[in-house]
């Protein structure tokens, strides 16, 4: 007799207890991050990036745009697709905390003896304060579920906001950074990876429409393309992640921004539903708002460490720190700061030195600088001696190469 011809296979029956128990779940996941002090926390599934973020991550590595930042592409399989960091996990919540800023962080920048520290570094690390929360929340969790659970900030290889906007916290706007309805550009991100599977959210829809004020707004034009940024011109990554001198062909744009910039996440105009942070840890710190140029360059490394304890700018050290300050001291057209720049000249740092090169050329005339020159005799190191020269070839009008270095040096 001829074979019974196969019946198709009948879906499992769909298990409601356990449905709602993973709602269940769920809620409490969600109820106890909102407790915490998150003002958002939603789910997504750990397969729901890969597919995005593999090409992206490549590309994004291949054209050089990670800089100097090595461990991009250290870490590149493990980043893009969670499954690869951690095998057993079922769900992620994705959780964001407002640290909206009680005004406008583009102000500052018109006062140019005054020093622009990015929003987020204006108080304390961000990171210390979000992990302990995400732990206490994991563990409340786990005792509720018995399943594992893990928790990254930003220090690990996860794609925060890839994540967060498939989990529909917001979407990745053209600057990279992720843009919220409800919050504009200021959310911290923090992640919980859990082996209990929960029912995903519904990700977010692109709302930048044909708006560019964030891609255009750069001062150094650091998007190549909407969706794309090159670290490499990026005055965040200059001022923060970059070690030795700043290129030169960045350093008037950086103007007064010591530590990070805030430019594109400022003029989002999303940033319209945006509201000051509650968090009193997360709110501005008086002395960090609009500090005086003069008063950062005389830090030592004891008051420099002093005045940035529990804060982020501390881990680029007093020398990255200073460096940053110079530069904003030669584009202050403020003549009150020779003093404390010319007192630069003799820190141990060959860095700090040849900033304070750059920022004297800027703040003297070519006769003034000329005459400090003259007295100059003791430096060595070869970069600050480079900056000399250009210095001089720039302000006597020397010629130049193709790449503005001065010619006939040896």
């Amino acid at each position: 007799m001829p074979a019974a011809p196969m019946q198709p296979s009948k879906p499992a029956p769909l298990d409601l207890a356990s449905a709602e128990k993973a709602e269940t779940f769920k809620a409490f996941l969600v109820a106890e991050a909102l407790a915490a002090g998150f003002d958002v926390a939603r789910v997504v599934a750990p397969d729901a990036i890969a597919e995005q973020t593999v090409p992206a991550l490549n590309a994004y590595i291949a054209a050089g745009h990670h800089a100097s930042m090595d461990w991009l592409a250290q870490t590149a399989e493990r980043r893009s697709d969670p499954r690869v960091l951690w095998p057993e996990v079922q769900s992620i919540l994705m959780l964001g905390m407002n640290y909206g800023p009680d005004c406008d962080p583009l102000e500052i920048l018109r006062h140019r003896d005054k020093a622009a520290i990015s929003v987020y570094a204006q108080n304390r690390d961000y990171h210390d304060l979000i992990k302990g929360r995400l732990k206490g929340i994991a563990g409340r969790f786990a005792a509720r579920t018995g399943s594992d659970v893990k928790v990254f900030v930003d220090t690990a290889p996860v794609m925060e906001k890839p994540l967060a906007a498939k989990a529909g916290i917001g979407w990745q706007g053209k600057h990279s950074n992720l843009v919220s309805r409800e919050f504009g550009s200021w959310l911290f991100l923090g992640s919980i990876f859990t082996t209990h599977k929960l029912p995903a959210d519904v990700p977010a829809t692109d709302n930048c429409g044909s708006c560019r004020a964030c891609l255009d707004i750069c001062p150094t034009n650091a998007f190549p393309a909407p969706y794309q940024v090159d670290a490499r011109r990026c005055i965040s990554y200059l001022t923060i992640e970059h070690k030795g001198p700043v290129p030169h062909e960045f350093r008037q744009a950086m103007g007064n921004r010591i530590y990070g910039c805030d430019d594109c996440l400022a003029v989002c105009p999303w940033n319209k539903f945006a509201r000051q942070a509650h968090e009193a840890k997360l709110q501005a710190r008086d002395d960090l708002k609009a500090p005086a140029l003069a008063d950062l360059l005389g830090l030592d490394d004891p008051a420099f460490r002093t005045l940035f304890s529990g804060s982020p700018v501390k881990r680029i050290g007093r020398d990255r720190f200073i460096r940053n300050v110079l530069i904003a001291c030669g584009n202050s057209a403020d003549a009150g700061l020779i003093g404390p720049c010319r007192a630069c000249l003799q820190d141990d740092s060959a860095d700090i030195r040849g900033a304070a090169v750059w920022a004297l050329s800027r703040l003297m005339d070519a006769d003034a600088f000329a005459t400090l020159r003259l007295g100059a005799t003791g430096e060595t190191d070869a970069q600050v001696l480079f900056e000399w020269h250009l210095a001089e070839s720039q302000l006597t009008g020397r010629p130049q190469d193709a790449d503005g270095n001065p010619q006939g040096l040896n």
